[in-house]
C-alpha cells in the first residue's frame, strides 16, 4: 500500500448511490445521495463516504447496519418507536445501533461523514 490507497471524503468524491427503500418506506420528500468513498458492501465488512440529503422523512423497521456518523452541515432528527427524539446538527457525531427501528427525518439540507459496519442485513 502507498498515498494512492488513501481515500478523499468529501461530496461528491467517489461512486454516486441512491439507497432504494421498500414501498411505504421514505416519504414524498425522501431525498438523499451516498458517496461512497471506500470500501463495498460487497465484501460485508464496511463502506463509507459522505452522504447528503434533502428535508424529508424514511421510515426504519431495523436500521441495516452499525453506523457512525458525523454531521458536517444540516439537522437531522431521529424518533424512535416509544416516541423519543434526538436532533442532530453540524459539528456533531452519533452512533446508529444495528436494528435501530424509528424515524429518520432530515429537518434542513444535510451533509454527513459516515462509515457503515457490516455484516450487512438488507
Amino acid at each position: 500500500m502507498n498515498v494512492d490507497d488513501i481515500r478523499t471524503i468529501t461530496v461528491g468524491s467517489g461512486t454516486p448511490v441512491h439507497p432504494e427503500w421498500p414501498p411505504g418506506h421514505a416519504g414524498p420528500t425522501w431525498s438523499e445521495t451516498e458517496w461512497r468513498s471506500f470500501g463495498s458492501e460487497a465484501d460485508n465488512r464496511w463502506f463509507g463516504g459522505t452522504w447528503e440529503g434533502e428535508p424529508g422523512t424514511l421510515d426504519l423497521p431495523a436500521y441495516p447496519y452499525d453506523e457512525l456518523c458525523v454531521m458536517l452541515a444540516g439537522r437531522v432528527a431521529l424518533t424512535d418507536e416509544q416516541g423519543g427524539r434526538r436532533v442532530f446538527e453540524a459539528g456533531e457525531a452519533f452512533f446508529v445501533p444495528r436494528g435501530f427501528q424509528g424515524r429518520w427525518e432530515t429537518l434542513t439540507p444535510s451533509r454527513k461523514i459516515f462509515v457503515a459496519l457490516g455484516p450487512f442485513t438488507h
